[in-house]
């Protein structure tokens, strides 16, 4: 059971915390402070645009052996809205021409040829973390709108399909996914696929606990009420929620059930407003007895 949070350096942990000694602090010194803290963290950076062979090395030298991140599938990968700024400058032209002036792009935009090495690319971005085994898993959202259907099926086998060996993690953000009459066919498709499924504690309801490999995740983004797919609520409020020691309880249950169905299990925090994330995360590990870093 390895606990965590979504991030090492969200804004608001930085700047708005006392949990870092001092604000003054380098990247550098940020991470080694966090790793010896928790053994796991979840790197949300990827979801927007996609790394580079650099930056994972980085994460790599910057984190001690036995450490894991789990990165965020880049939003291009999973069918979602996407930046097209977050395009590789030379793949532009495999945008259809029709579709370049677009505000957001899709992957349905980009020529077969574009959609694959756009595909190869990211692997190899991430092939750093591979080769030093830090890389968890690779968790793939889906977007809020995709529905059940093949084209929500084809996106993920493509992904299973494009990124072999790797741990993968499918978060459904439609609900529909997980509801009576298809809940049983969604999750017997990721476990056909060797996609791990993603239980996600929100606001929306109760999460759907479930295994369909041998790495179970949990991400726990906080209970506020409010819409939050709305482009105009400030992201820090989205995620202003600390869970109580009662919530918490309930959840080292969950987690230790979790673990007798699995080789694994990762639990990530992503109520990163201030330090809830990496506090909750401290009490949860302490709970189901998961605390301490990576030996070094």
């Amino acid at each position: 059971m390895l606990v965590g949070a979504s991030s090492w350096s969200a804004r608001s942990l930085v700047h708005d915390s006392q949990w870092y000694p001092r604000r003054s602090m380098k990247a550098a010194q940020r991470i080694s402070y966090y790793t010896d803290r928790f053994p796991i963290v979840e790197l949300d950076a990827t979801y927007r645009f996609p790394p580079t062979p650099d930056v994972a090395r980085q994460w790599v030298e910057r984190t001690p052996a036995g450490f894991l991140i789990d990165i965020q599938a880049w939003t291009l990968l999973t069918g979602s809205a996407t930046l097209p700024d977050s395009l590789w400058e030379d793949l532009r032209v495999e945008v259809r021409p029709e579709l370049r002036d677009r505000r957001r792009l899709y992957l349905g935009h980009l020529s077969h040829d574009g959609r694959g090495e756009a595909w190869r690319r990211f692997r190899h971005a991430i092939q750093p973390l591979v080769d030093a085994g830090r890389l968890g898993a690779v968790i793939l959202r889906y977007p809020h709108w995709l529905r059940p259907g093949d084209t929500g099926r084809a996106l993920m086998a493509e992904a299973r399909r494009r990124l072999p060996g790797l741990h993968l993690a499918v978060e459904l953000r439609n609900h529909h996914w997980l509801e009576e009459g298809e809940r049983e066919s969604t999750l017997a498709f990721l476990e056909e696929e060797d996609l791990a499924f993603v239980c996600v504690d929100s606001t929306h309801g109760p999460a759907v606990v479930a295994t369909t490999t041998d790495l179970a995740v949990v991400r726990l983004l906080g209970r506020n009420p409010g819409d939050w797919e709305e482009a105009d609520v400030p992201l820090d409020e989205r995620f202003a929620y600390r869970y109580s020691a009662e919530e918490l309880g309930a959840w080292a249950v969950t987690v230790g059930q979790l673990a007798g169905a699995a080789d694994e299990v990762h639990v990530l925090f992503a109520n990163t407003y201030r330090d809830f994330a990496v506090g909750n995360a401290a009490q949860l590990a302490e709970l189901v007895g998961a605390g301490g870093p990576c030996p070094r």
